[in-house]
């Protein structure tokens, strides 16, 4: 099966970045926060959004534990109010998905005639959802490899990794191509020292991630484990790979093809994140709403509409579902007060 190259996709409406790029971050966590100080400690004009973090961070900017190097920002271009920001050349959204509903407001404020919106966030349908404010020919997407902590206010420890894969959007996740912005922000990540592999296929690099995060991001929940644990036990690995299948299996189904050995490279990869937490399970171990519809619920929708089976999907579906709506912070409160 062939992958479709979008036939009606007009590179030339992707314009290029300005030579001299800024870029927004929103969502200053683990993620953006890593990032966005990288990309500011490599001489690049970045911008943060800020939550409950903002008025320590204005004081006293941020710091990064990291195996590559630790460094403090003593300043950064720190925000509460969206309003408040420039229009930047890159718009990046690490949010948790789970508060996309924030973008129809965010997002206006900050595009200009040649902006992209790079969507730096797990799951399936992200893009769309941002597409859908901004327009097709303004979204790319990006897949994070890494291991990131948040230790306290302003302050990140990247542990492992940190390679991300950008590719372009768009309408019906057609195949794109490499374009010439997207070696723009390769540029720009990889002068802050950030590895970057450009993909044709936003769809096909978002079906491999899914192939372990699904597992991975859903088991260490509903079974309390680290990512060492599920590997280790004979039981839980028969499990975490029987899932790995169902998703290569829905992945063929929309016409991705995945290799026959990538399961194993994948497991012989994470592996050597030793006993990490995913960013589902720190959610979860915090009681913060957990990524279920992008991350599980979208993929599981996505099979059932191509006619697959996924019965181990379903039932982790089922399961986040019902620890999401009872044991989270804020939907778990609604529970309980009827």
């Amino acid at each position: 099966m062939e992958v479709r190259f979008d036939s009606n996709f007009n590179s030339s409406a992707r314009r290029s970045l300005s030579e001299n790029r800024s870029y927004a971050i929103l969502g200053t966590g683990a993620l953006g926060g890593f990032y966005g100080a990288r990309l500011q400690q490599a001489g690049i004009d970045v911008h943060f959004l800020l939550r409950s973090d903002y008025e320590y961070v204005k004081k006293h900017g941020l710091f990064i534990e990291s195996p590559d190097g630790t460094f403090r920002l003593p300043q950064v271009n720190a925000y509460c109010n969206v309003h408040d920001m420039p229009c930047c050349d890159v718009i990046v959204v690490a949010l948790k998905t789970t508060q996309n509903n924030l973008l129809r407001q965010m997002l206006p404020c900050l595009v200009k005639d040649n902006s992209v919106v790079l969507v730096l966030q797990n799951g399936l349908g992200v893009e769309e959802e941002v597409a859908a404010i901004v327009g097709s020919d303004r979204v790319m997407g990006g897949l994070c490899f890494t291991c990131n902590d948040k230790v306290a206010p302003g302050h990140f420890r990247h542990l492992h990794y940190g390679v991300i894969t950008l590719a372009e959007y768009a309408y019906d996740y057609l195949a794109c191509g490499i374009t010439k912005r997207m070696l723009q922000v390769k540029t720009d990540f990889e002068r802050a020292g950030i590895l970057i592999q450009l993909a044709e296929d936003l769809l096909l690099a978002r079906w491999k991630k899914l192939i372990c995060n699904i597992p991975f991001n859903g088991l260490t929940v509903v079974l309390n484990a680290t990512i060492k644990d599920l590997i280790s036990d004979v039981h839980t690995r028969v499990l975490v790979e029987e899932m790995m299948q169902e998703m290569v299996t829905v992945a063929v189904a929309y016409h991705r093809a995945i290799a026959d050995d990538y399961i194993e490279k994948r497991l012989k990869y994470i592996a050597k994140m030793g006993p990490y937490r995913t960013s589902t399970k720190i959610d979860f171990d915090y009681r913060r709403s957990l990524e279920v519809e992008a991350i599980f619920g979208n993929p599981l929708r996505a099979a059932q509409q191509a006619g697959i089976d996924t019965p181990q999907l379903a039932m982790l579906y089922r399961q986040l579902k019902f620890l999401d709506t009872y044991y989270c912070t804020d939907k778990a409160i609604a529970v309980l007060a009827h």
